[in-house]
């Protein structure tokens, strides 16, 4: 039998997961002002591509000031989220959490015509603002990306935000 802590976890991954689909949602539209609501205002977000130095944002807002013009060249951009891990701090109430995400973004250049391929990791908090989850925290790190060939990178082995549970 399933206890309420079962039952109000499975109610709270669900809200989060509609979190993840609201976001690949706005991010496949290009609906950039959508994003700053599914935020906690000013969240830190560090994007490490694997070139040059991470991207520092603060709050929705930025972060779709940057993806609008990361894929400002592709005529065609898909968001997809492929995995989703979702830890909720134990003997705590729920209002806080964090998880993995493993994406890919699918897109073709407008000048070139040519197809390629994005494989990243997120690692997020969470938090419980007003009866909705929000991004409070996001790493992002690129994992592979097509070139000519597939360019791959190592799992980071410290994101900077530790998940439970491997």
């Amino acid at each position: 039998m399933t206890d309420d802590t079962d039952l109000a976890e499975a109610a709270h991954e669900s809200g989060i997961r509609r979190l993840h689909s609201a976001y690949a949602d706005a991010v496949n539209r290009r609906a950039w002002s959508e994003l700053d609501r599914l935020f906690v205002r000013d969240a830190p977000v560090v994007i490490d591509r694997r070139v040059g130095d991470p991207v520092r944002l603060a709050g929705g807002a930025a972060v779709g000031e940057f993806v609008s013009s990361a894929v400002a060249s592709f005529e065609f951009f898909e968001f997809v989220v492929l995995n989703a891990h979702i830890v909720f701090p134990p003997g705590e109430p729920i209002g806080d959490a964090s998880g993995r995400v493993f994406m890919c973004e699918i897109r073709q250049s407008h000048e070139s015509g040519r197809m390629t391929t994005a494989f990243g990791l997120y690692h997020d908090r969470y938090r419980l603002e007003l009866g909705r989850w929000r991004f409070a925290e996001r790493r992002y790190h690129s994992l592979a990306r097509s070139g000519h060939d597939l360019d791959v990178f190592a799992v980071p082995v410290d994101p900077g935000i530790d998940i439970p549970g491997g």
